[in-house]
This record gives C-alpha cells, sequence and structure tokens, in this order.
C-alpha cells in the first residue's frame, strides 16, 4: 500500500499552532505575572531590610544594658568582697574572745556581727557564708559558681542581644537572596520586551523560552526563602 502525504491543510494548521498573535498574548501575560512577582519579591526584600535594622539596633541596644549590667554586678561583686574583709575581721575577734573567755565581749562582738549581717550582707554573700559553715570553708566565695551569679543577669542579656544579632544577620542574608531574585525578574522582563523585536518566529521562540526558564527559576527560588518572621500574623498590613 502506497504511502500518502498528509493533506496540505494539516500541515498549514500544524505550523500554524503559535501565532504571532499568540506570542504576544502569551509574552502579555508574562509580562503582567513576571511584574507582579517582582513587586512582591522587592517588598518582602524591604520587609527584611527593615527586620535587619530593627534588629540590629535593638542588639545594640540590649548589649548596652548587658554593659550597664555588667558594670552593676562587677560593683556588687567587689562590694560584698569588701563586707566580707570586714565580717572576717569581726570573726577573728570573735574567736580571740572566745580564747580569752570574756562572755560579755564574745555577746558584744556576736551581736555586732548579726547587726552587720543584716545591714550589710547581700542574698549572694548570705549564700556563700552558709555554704562555707557547711562544708568548713574559710572564704564563701569559693562556692562553686559564687562568682558567676553576681553577673548571671549580665550574661542573659548579652545571649539576648547577640540572638538579636545573629537574627538581623540572617534578615540580611534573606533580604538579599529577595534582591536576586527580583534581579532575575527583571532580567526575564527584558527577555520579554525584546521578544517582539526578532522577524523570525524561531528566534521569538528561543528569546521567549530562555525567558520561562529564567522566570520558573526566580519563582522556585523564591519560594525556598522564608517570608519574615510574623509575616503570617498579617503584622506588616494595616487597613485604616
Amino acid at each position: 500500500m502506497a504511502k500518502t502525504d498528509p493533506p496540505e491543510n494539516a500541515l498549514k494548521d500544524r505550523k500554524t499552532i503559535l501565532t504571532a498573535k499568540r506570542l504576544e498574548t502569551i509574552v502579555a501575560i508574562l509580562l503582567g505575572v513576571t511584574t507582579l512577582l517582582s513587586a512582591w519579591a522587592s517588598w518582602i526584600g524591604h520587609l527584611h531590610g527593615g527586620l535587619q535594622s530593627i534588629n540590629f539596633t535593638t542588639s545594640n541596644n540590649v548589649a548596652s544594658q548587658g554593659t550597664a549590667e555588667y558594670n552593676l554586678g562587677m560593683q556588687a561583686y567587689l562590694a560584698d568582697y569588701m563586707t566580707w574583709n570586714v565580717l572576717r575581721d569581726y570573726y577573728y575577734e570573735l574567736e580571740a574572745a572566745k580564747i580569752d573567755g570574756d562572755q560579755t565581749t564574745i555577746g558584744l562582738i556576736q551581736q555586732k556581727i548579726e547587726t552587720f549581717k543584716k545591714q550589710n550582707v547581700s542574698e549572694t554573700l548570705a549564700a556563700g557564708i552558709s555554704w562555707m559553715e557547711e562544708n568548713n570553708e574559710d572564704n564563701p566565695f569559693n562556692m562553686p559558681g559564687m562568682t558567676e551569679k553576681y553577673f548571671d543577669l549580665a550574661q542573659k542579656t548579652m545571649t539576648e542581644s547577640q540572638e538579636l544579632l545573629e537574627e538581623g544577620k540572617r534578615d540580611n542574608s534573606k533580604g538579599d537572596s529577595y534582591m536576586l531574585v527580583t534581579v532575575i525578574y527583571s532580567l526575564t522582563l527584558f527577555l520579554l520586551g525584546i521578544v517582539g523585536t526578532f522577524k523570525n518566529m524561531p528566534n521569538r521562540i528561543v528569546v521567549l523560552s530562555i525567558a520561562v526558564v529564567c522566570l520558573l527559576f526566580a519563582v522556585i527560588y523564591m519560594c525556598t526563602i522564608p517570608l519574615p518572621t510574623g509575616f503570617e500574623n498579617m503584622n506588616f498590613v494595616e487597613f485604616k
């Protein structure tokens, strides 16, 4: 049986599936979609930039607060150490009085020690003295973790400052990523804009295909970048 060629109308219809008019429609749609996506990426990138500034500023403020708390802790530490030096002298006087057996002097010194403790000994130093007496030590500052107690609040504050700084760095990285996405969208818009300048249909299709690849890559990459913190709660949209 002889092989027959397809009708001429069928060949004509097959060649004209992607006409110039249809191509212009596709380009127009892609231009609109790309413009919207580019605006979205630019907006989210600016939000990340704003969060970066907020986190950096807050981190600096918290770090300043932590420095002040460290200075206060150091002052409290020195004050307690001076208090302990005075109290230790009283203890020496008490021991000397016990050796002499002077009950009147012993009572007076004990009363002086108790009064001094009530007026000058902090909770931290009191805990150290209790530990010293229970463990037969001669210095409350030998208690494990004694010195660190004076700087606990400063350490927590500095840790918070560092966390805010790291969060700001992450926002900066995310903002840079959205900026890259915006650049790719701009390239896509450029390619879509020059499609019509080519006279031959194959050249138009090639440029359009490159633009579509860039668009898909930008969309996929954008979907992998986290949104700003709290964005899902609509914190960035206010209705007046």
